[in-house]
Formats: structure tokens, C-alpha cells, sequence
């Protein structure tokens, strides 16, 4: 029976764990570049928009869990579109956290990932990132959801994996300026929507119903937390 190295497992370790050097300035913007091309153009949007849909749902699935709900699936739609389904106290903090969490999660998502970048643990948040879309994997109830999920996982891994320091820099913090520009796009979708009579289901109104307050008032509170989790999470970035 083969016996574990134990160096080996000490440079695994090191290579997770251990600090990786900052890349350069121009990378951060160049980077930055990439992630608004991913976010502004309309037809560009309407695919990369599916990496934003995993977060959101995501961060549905996740604070279901953590507030004592049972998490049914989720499924993921190949028009961007998304659906967690969890059982539990139809009103309550619980239900509460879980609807505010949809929108939220990219963002704060983004802010967390840079938080990492700026102590310049690249590799960790590319293995963190994978094993979140895997335990999310499990979750999934429908096939595009699985192929959304499997093919983003892997990228994550190939990359965390295979690739050097630069690459993964590259890949570490367009991921995470995607997500902190890409989180900022959903709530003004939203408010559009609203405006023209439509999305009358959404998260904002659900929250509207359960606190008794007008959905504008979520609706806001989005804008504020993508909007100030973009400010925070680019200066770590730019001064990383």
C-alpha cells in the first residue's frame, strides 16, 4: 500500500494557501477591460450573463441553508433565467435572507474575491471558487444547469491546475471584475423591467410582500450594495 508523502502534501498546501506575487498594473486593467466588454455589449451579455445567473441562484441555494431551510434544486435556464426552490417558514428572517441574497451574491461575491486578490491569494480563491460550483453541482435539477455548472467548474480547475502564475492572474481577477461589474447590470435590468410593468414576481417584490415595504425600497438597497461593492472591491484590485 502506497504511503502518503508528506512533503507533498506540504506543497500542495503551500502552492493553496501561500501568497502568489501581484501582477502587474497594466494585467489589473487590461483585465478590468475584458470583464466591461463582458458586461456592456447586448449580445455578449446575453451568454456571459449566465456566470451571474450561477452566482445569483447560488447565493439563493446558500443562505437557504444556512438559515435552516430545505433547499429543493436549482435550475438554471439557458435564457439566463433561474429558479431555487426551498421549503421551510414561508415568512420569517429565513425567507427574508434567502430572497435578499439573489442579487446580492455576485457582488459580494466580487468584493470577497478581490479582498483576496489584494492579499494576493490568487490560487486560493480559484480552488475555493471550484469547490463552490461543485457542492452547487449536487443542487441542480435541470441539464443546462449541470452543463453551466460542470463548465465553469472545470475552467476554475484547468486553470488553478495547469496553468502558471501569470495566467491564473489573468483569469483570477477577470473572474472577479466580472463579478463586481457584471452584479452591478441585474438590479438596473430589474428596474427597467419594473418600469415597464413587467417582472412582477421578482425578488424586490417578494421582499416588498414579506417586510411590508415598497419593492423600490429593495430594489435600491441592491443598487447600493453592487454599486458599493464595485467602489471597494476596485480599489483593492487597482492597489493591490
Amino acid at each position: 500500500m502506497a504511503s502518503i508523502d508528506p512533503a507533498s502534501i506540504g506543497d500542495l498546501w503551500d502552492r493553496v494557501f501561500g501568497s502568489q506575487p501581484a501582477p502587474d498594473q497594466w494585467l489589473v486593467i487590461v483585465t478590468a477591460v475584458v470583464a466591461l466588454a463582458a458586461v456592456v455589449p447586448r449580445p455578449v451579455w446575453r451568454l456571459s450573463r449566465n456566470a451571474i445567473t450561477i452566482a445569483h441562484e447560488g447565493g439563493h441555494g446558500l443562505i437557504a441553508l444556512v438559515t435552516g431551510r430545505r433547499l429543493e434544486g436549482i435550475q438554471l435556464h439557458s435564457d439566463t433565467s433561474g429558479l431555487t426552490v426551498s421549503r421551510g417558514k414561508p415568512t420569517g428572517i429565513g425567507m427574508i435572507l434567502t430572497a435578499v441574497a439573489g442579487y446580492t451574491a455576485p457582488p459580494l461575491l466580487g468584493l470577497g474575491g478581490a479582498w483576496l486578490l489584494a492579499a494576493h491569494h490568487i490560487t486560493l480563491l480559484l480552488w475555493l471558487t471550484t469547490a463552490l460550483l461543485m457542492a452547487m453541482l449536487v443542487m441542480i435539477r435541470n441539464a443546462y444547469g449541470v452543463l453551466t455548472v460542470v463548465v465553469t467548474g472545470a475552467a476554475f480547475l484547468l486553470v488553478s491546475w495547469l496553468t502558471g502564475p501569470e495566467v491564473q492572474a489573468a483569469f483570477a481577477y477577470s473572474a472577479v471584475w466580472f463579478l463586481l461589474l457584471g452584479g452591478v447590470r441585474p438590479a438596473f435590468e430589474l428596474q427597467a423591467k419594473r418600469r415597464q410593468g413587467g417582472a412582477g414576481d421578482s425578488d424586490a417584490d417578494q421582499l416588498g410582500r414579506l417586510t411590508h415595504t415598497p419593492p423600490l425600497v429593495w430594489l435600491l438597497f441592491f443598487h447600493a450594495v453592487s454599486l458599493c461593492s464595485l467602489i471597494g472591491g476596485g480599489r483593492w484590485l487597482l492597489e493591490a
